[in-house]
């Protein structure tokens, strides 16, 4: 149908948007772009200080996740923007997955290890909640109106 060039290295991913509509390559030049079926490409993501190893679409196509061998995960919007870098591995990250809810994201690694990544923010929050609850409800350095900050977020764990 069509030949899709721009790279300057290997491609070593590739992966279709949920939608089909566009189309993730991740190259050794340390690059991921974003194509139209027609093969023009739409955005270049620049941020990874190694090769992109794996590329994957979340489940509601609105995040890319990409795994390289600068041994990080980074996560991007579809504008390209880099919304943030997971470190944990001490080795490439070869493969990035997203579970079917996209609340959790698997990369396996040449460090012999697979890491969990919680994305559920609801999740995190609570977490955190839990966590800071007794320094802000007993820490006397906590304003009165900070020692309420976590009160909606549910019940501590």
């Amino acid at each position: 149908m069509t030949t899709l060039k721009g790279h300057r290295g290997y491609v070593l991913s590739v992966v279709f948007s949920p939608d089909g509509k566009t189309i993730a390559t991740g190259s050794d030049d340390n690059t991921v772009k974003l194509w139209n079926l027609s093969g023009q490409e739409m955005t270049t993501l620049k941020g990874h200080r190694g090769y992109v190893l794996s590329v994957v679409f979340s489940p509601d196509g609105k995040t890319i996740a990409t795994g390289s061998s600068d041994s990080t995960m980074k996560l991007w919007n579809l504008n390209g923007q880099e919304m943030t870098t997971l470190k944990g591995h001490s080795g490439s990250v070869l493969s990035v997955a997203f579970s079917p809810d996209g609340k959790t994201i698997a990369t396996g690694s040449d460090d012999n290890t697979v890491k969990l990544w919680n994305l559920d923010l609801d999740d995190l929050l609570a977490r955190g909640c839990a966590w800071a609850h007794d320094y802000l409800k007993n820490n006397p350095n906590v304003q009165d109106g900070d020692r309420k900050l976590c009160d909606d977020v549910g019940s501590p764990r």
